[in-house]
């Protein structure tokens, strides 16, 4: 850490208050901001820049698999939303109605988006006539509001951004290879993009999402030992088809309900990655998202020669990668702080005893490690300490996961981890939504996450009732 705590001082420890170390970091590294309304943040630049990278890396896998962009309206008509019972049942507590338009009442109530299966529905039976038209791979990049009765910046939001990917099939095995596809796209853009892992697998039938008929999850744990469901991919089977009267002409000169999948991340991973990588001196940003990627610090700025050659190394690596060159009248130390704090992964610095011997020093946000570079060799040396960082921040966040995850056996082994330790809990199940309640109820707040694609056997019963258990989940609190 550099001496000049300017920039840090007002961070409360990781290991003292989590949550106020978070809403510290989310404020000092100038993320966001608040607004008026309770809820809704400002996206400061910094955080914008962050979102604008993930929605870039993930734009392109989805298109990758032939997904194309559409934007659907922010509002939708109470009748249009009441089509789908348990759809609108699982969010009526959330949505905000507008009900007056300029200065006359509205005839009907219009909800202001919380998901977007009912827009696209209507869509839909407007452009689907014969199997020929299928399938529709749609996603939207928009807001959506959700009335939270608690809110926390990136984490529990009224509006906040995210990415809704809509698509029908003409058959049931299509549409639930595509929810797979997806769940899989998103594993490897956590891994891959974000260095963070999870576990991944298949909600029960109480955390699945209202009108699906199998929700599938990814859930990373934060360095605390909590939960935060990462991202969801749903398969709809033909209810909602049925509900708003979608057909089509199939190869059998039949008319079919086509089959569809609902899948969506949100700018809550932002809040995951804080979480995940940061430490008491602020963010660590993962690379390849990173608004900064090297942050490059002219040392003795006065001297002669030394930020022409700081500019000479800008124009270098910004062919490369994403460059800042700090030109301005602060002093070195703070500028490290500042970079520390905004978890920019790579800082140069120059000066002129490092000119002289034709060298710089490069410093890695994650460990501080600092390193002598010949200025020939720069590139090189970014780009690999980039790739050194991105798989460290990845092996320590899967061992805090692994040390995390215990397993419980007995219903008193389940209580004591999850009143006392946190963590991910695996534990066998017997399928019965009671035992869920019973558990969270007992244990206060531990829920299922979810039930993992490879299950292991750690006994015939289950943990709760001592039933014959049918699953092991994987169990924990949740963000």
């Amino acid at each position: 850490m550099a001496n000049n705590k300017k920039m840090v001082e007002a961070i409360t420890s990781r290991d003292e208050d989590f949550a106020k170390w978070y809403t510290d970091i989310v404020k000092k590294a100038e993320l966001v901001d608040y607004s008026s309304v309770r809820g809704c943040m400002v996206f400061r630049p910094y955080g914008y820049a962050i979102w604008e990278n993930i929605q870039a890396d993930m734009d392109r896998r989805f298109k990758e698999t032939g997904v194309e962009n559409v934007y659907m309206p922010m509002f939708i008509p109470e009748s249009l939303l009441q089509k789908e019972k348990d759809h609108v049942q699982g969010f009526a507590p959330e949505c905000a109605w507008v009900t007056v338009g300029g200065q006359e009442k509205l005839t009907e109530r219009l909800c202001v988006r919380p998901t977007s299966e009912t827009l696209f529905c209507e869509h839909y039976k407007k452009v689907i006539e014969t199997y020929r038209d299928l399938p529709k791979l749609y996603n939207q990049w928009c807001s959506v509001v959700r009335w939270e009765k608690t809110t926390r910046p990136f984490l529990r939001n009224s509006e906040f951004l995210w990415q809704e990917g809509h698509t029908m099939h003409e058959t049931a095995e299509e549409a639930e290879e595509e929810t797979l596809r997806m769940l899989k796209v998103y594993e490897d853009f956590y891994r891959e993009t974000l260095a963070i892992p999870a576990v991944v697998g298949k909600k029960t039938e109480k955390e699945k999402f209202a009108g699906a008929e199998a929700t599938y999850t990814i859930e990373p744990m934060m360095h605390n030992g909590v939960a935060l469901q990462g991202g969801t991919s749903h398969y709809f089977g033909d209810g909602f088809a049925k509900s708003f009267d979608i057909k089509f002409q199939g190869r059998d000169n039949k008319l079919h309900y086509p089959h569809q999948t609902s899948w969506g991340v949100s700018t809550r991973m932002i809040g995951a990655i804080i979480m995940v990588h940061g430490d008491d001196d602020g963010l660590i940003l993962p690379p390849k998202v990173s608004p900064i990627q090297v942050a490059i610090v002219p040392i003795a700025m006065h001297k002669e020669g030394v930020l022409e050659k700081a500019t000479e190394l800008k124009n270098r690596l910004g062919s490369q990668f994403r460059v800042k060159l700090d030109d301005s009248d602060h002093a070195p130390g703070w500028k490290f702080a500042e970079y520390e704090m905004k978890g920019v992964p790579v800082r140069v610095e120059i000066g002129p005893k490092d000119i002289e011997n034709g060298q710089c020093v490069i410093v890695r946000r994650d460990t501080r490690e600092k390193t002598f570079v010949a200025l020939e060799n720069l590139e090189e040396a970014v780009a690999k300490a980039l790739e050194d960082i991105h798989n460290a921040m990845y092996e320590r966040a899967l061992k805090n996961m692994q040390e995390k995850t215990n397993v419980a056996l007995t219903h008193d082994e389940f209580v004591n981890l999850g009143k006392e330790t946190g963590g991910f809990i695996k534990a066998m199940w017997c399928g019965d939504s009671a035992c869920e309640d019973r558990l969270k109820d007992e244990t206060g707040g531990v829920k299922s996450r979810c039930i993992p694609f490879e299950e292991e056997h750690l006994s015939d019963t289950c943990v709760c009732c001592g039933k014959p258990a049918k699953h092991m989940v994987y169990w924990g609190k949740q963000y």
